[in-house]
């Protein structure tokens, strides 16, 4: 029976987490709005002014709908995708995260006969903003079912899993360093041909249509690639899961 997920649930996470900026958001737009309207500006000057605040309130609400279709109205919660990435089902994976867990319930369902570790690898010192802490908290139940862990070193043995699955969660490592530490202990921890899975957005032109200046908070592909080959591991597959979700599968160079 495949996880059964809200029909706006994705999307209402975000806004969830996010408030505060979506809160500040509109109220710069609405009283930014009033007040150029009332001041005495020139009519080019006021024409610039609004013209930018039709932006930021195209993206605001834009960034919202693509995130709706992403989270919720897309295959990407169904995981028949990620069949075809294996030759066989792992017998034993690990699916990590820092805060919101929502793949480990997709990957039982996806891989019925593999037993699935599910590791938080939150930093506090790494991962600053106030929206992941507000999911910690929002789940904190699911969080006591994890494993606790330094993504610098996994309380893992040499060649454990046979896949690893990084879901929307290793681009909140927001230096370099920090990731490619954590792609060498993910690679440590691979069995011989053992597979991980990379979903993340690009800070590519899809997605700056799509979230506008948001797109920042993503990584570029190139940095994806360098961070990639300082690990030691190669991209073996990429495709696009949906126009603005980019699936990477890395395999150890050895």
């Amino acid at each position: 029976m495949k996880t059964t997920r809200g029909k706006y649930q994705g999307v209402l996470q975000i806004v969830r987490f996010n408030w505060p900026m979506y809160l500040a958001a509109v109220a710069v737009l609405a009283v930014g709005s009033g007040i150029t309207s009332l001041a005495p500006l020139p009519d080019l000057a006021r024409a610039a002014i609004f013209i930018a605040f039709g932006l930021a309130a195209f993206w605001l609400v834009l960034s919202l709908l693509v995130s709706h279709y992403v989270y919720d109205r897309s295959a990407l919660y169904a995981g028949d995708w990620l069949l075809p990435l294996f030759k066989h089902s792992p017998r034993r994976y690990a699916t990590l995260h820092v805060g919101l867990d929502e793949f480990s319930e997709v990957l039982k369902e996806t891989f019925p006969q593999a037993e699935g570790v599910v590791i938080d690898f939150f930093d506090a010192a790494e991962m600053t903003e106030s929206s992941i802490l507000r999911a910690r908290r929002e789940h904190s139940r699911e969080l006591r079912t994890a494993t606790r862990a330094d993504f610098r070193a996994l309380p893992f043995d040499d060649h454990e899993f046979d896949a690893a699955f990084l879901i929307f969660a290793a681009h909140e490592l927001r230096r370099p360093a920090s990731r490619q530490e954590l792609f060498v202990e993910l690679g440590r921890t691979l069995k011989s041909r053992g597979k991980i899975v990379l979903v993340e957005h690009l800070r590519d032109l899809t997605n700056f249509l799509a979230f506008g200046p948001g797109f920042f908070h993503f990584h570029s592909r190139a940095e994806w690639l360098r961070d990639i080959a300082a690990a030691n591991l190669l991209v073996a597959q990429e495709f696009r899961c949906t126009p603005f979700v980019r699936v990477l599968l890395l395999e150890s160079k050895a």
